[in-house]
């Protein structure tokens, strides 16, 4: 199966959300929360992801994950992690206990499409105050692709990983999950370079991208936001531009960007530490790109 059928099939079996000119959702990708070790990139961004998901939760956002949320290459056992960032997923709860937590499963933590391992890891979790399983994320469900559908206008926003334009992290992920266990996480703490990851390799990166592009564009330009790559992109609203949007990454340095959704215009955001005259550090959102109508992208598809 080529990436293009890969692609229209998430497309095709994607879960439908309605949602309308006065929604908001926010859109991070590729947090590859971990252990807490010399491996977790996610650890040193935790606090500004936090801090901008409790901003988000208290303004009445959605959250969609679009896949690579756990680091289950690098660390096996979801246990671990949990533990390591316990404050972030019982945050996570929150929007999962308000119906408004939508998750997607990326090549990283691909065991999720497996309802049983989503049951089995997600459901509870150990509460050493009270002795017992707690509930956690009781019923969620994991999906490969995500369609936001505007009740009013009838658009369509097609919300994926992207890793189905990437043979070798979708076909072939077992592989590669074994060769990081073995070989790449260790060599991490002496700075060599994964070159499974697109992220940290430029012409694998260009290849993806290039093939979504090209599904894009047999789809009647169909707006499509995806992650993996950890490369940003917003197009702009020209008649040449390919509706193409990524999320980027949570393990930016010092830095996570993503896409926010909110009453009818979308956004390229950042959040960052930044110093204060006064020399104290404080965590700052800053908008990249947007924000944009999206009634403007539906002028372009044909």
């Amino acid at each position: 199966m080529s990436s293009q059928s890969r692609l229209t099939r998430a497309f095709k079996e994607a879960k439908k959300i309605s949602f309308d000119n006065r929604s908001k959702f926010i859109l991070f990708s590729d947090c590859h929360r971990g252990d807490a070790s010399f491996a977790d990139d996610f650890a040193s961004n935790r606090n500004i992801y936090f801090h901008a998901m409790n901003y988000y939760y208290a303004e009445g956002f959605s959250y969609c994950e679009l896949g690579d949320g756990d680091e289950l290459w690098e660390t096996l056992f979801f246990k671990e992690i949990f533990e390591a960032h316990k404050n972030v997923y019982l945050l996570l709860k929150k929007f999962h206990d308000s119906d408004s937590l939508h998750m997607i499963y990326g090549n990283h933590d691909m065991v999720y499409r497996d309802k049983n391992v989503v049951k089995k890891k997600l459901s509870t979790y150990f509460d050493p105050k009270t002795g017992k399983e707690e509930p956690l994320f009781t019923g969620i469900k994991y999906h490969e692709a995500i369609v936001l559908e505007n009740c009013e206008s009838g658009q369509q926003l097609f919300l994926t990983h992207g890793h189905q334009a990437d043979f070798m992290n979708y076909i072939g992920w077992k592989i590669n999950r074994f060769l990081v266990q073995i070989l790449w996480k260790p060599l991490q703490i002496w700075g060599i370079k994964d070159p499974t990851s697109p992220a940290k390799n430029y012409t694998e990166l260009i290849k993806i991208e290039r093939r979504i592009k090209k599904w894009i564009v047999g789809n009647n330009n169909l707006i499509t936001i995806t992650g993996h790559t950890h490369r940003p992109r917003f197009p702009n609203t020209n008649d040449n531009s390919i509706n193409y949007f990524n999320a980027g990454s949570c393990v930016h340095p010092r830095s996570i960007t993503g896409i926010e959704i909110s009453e009818g215009t979308i956004s390229l955001i950042k959040w960052f530490i930044d110093t204060k005259t006064d020399g104290t550090l404080q965590i700052v959102r800053e908008c990249l790109e947007g924000p944009t109508e999206l009634i403007a992208y539906q002028k372009k598809e044909k």
